[in-house]
C-alpha cells in the first residue's frame, strides 16, 4: 500500500512480500553518516574504504562522523553496497555477508560484487548487483 487517501502516510508499508524494501528505503533516507555507520558494522572498515576508493579507513571514520563526504559517485556506490548489504542482512549474517561481497560471483561474470561495485558506475553496476543479491537471499 503506498498511501491512503485521508491524508496520512504515502510511504509503503514493509512487509516479507516485498523482499527488499527497506533495504532499498534505508538506502536513500539514511543519512550518509548513518549509512556508513551501518556499512562499517556490516561489512567491516576496510570493505568500506574498498568500495569507497580509498585507500586507508581514515576517510570512513571521517565519513561516519559527518566531518567530510566523498565524491558523488562513490557515495552512490556506497550506498548500493549498502542496499546490497542490508537486504542480505534479513537472511544472513554480516560474516556472510562480507564474504558473498568478497567472493566470485556467477551473476557478474564471476567478479566479487564488491569489486564490481568499485569499478562499475554506480547507475550501471545497480541492477546487476541488486539482482545477484536478491538471488543469493532468496533462492540460495
Amino acid at each position: 500500500m503506498w498511501g491512503s487517501m485521508d491524508g496520512m502516510s504515502t510511504r509503503a508499508v514493509v512487509s516479507d512480500q516485498r523482499p527488499g524494501l527497506q533495504a532499498q528505503r534505508e538506502s536513500v533516507e539514511l543519512s550518509f553518516s548513518e549509512l556508513v555507520t551501518r556499512l562499517r558494522d556490516l561489512l567491516g572498515v576496510r570493505l568500506v574504504a574498498y568500495v569507497g576508493n580509498v585507500k586507508n579507513t581514515r576517510p570512513v571514520s571521517d565519513w561516519a562522523a559527518g566531518l567530510r563526504s566523498p565524491g558523488a559517485e562513490d557515495e552512490a556506490r556506497l550506498r548500493l553496497a549498502f542496499q546490497a548489504a542490508r537486504l542480505l542482512r534479513e537472511r544472513y549474517e554480516p560474516a556472510t555477508i562480507q564474504s558473498w561481497m568478497l567472493g566470485s560471483n556467477p551473476a557478474l561474470d564471476f567478479e566479487a560484487p564488491a569489486r564490481y561495485i568499485r569499478n562499475e558506475h554506480p547507475v550501471d553496476a545497480a541492477r546487476d548487483v541488486m539482482a545477484a543479491a536478491n538471488s543469493f537471499a532468496f533462492v540460495g
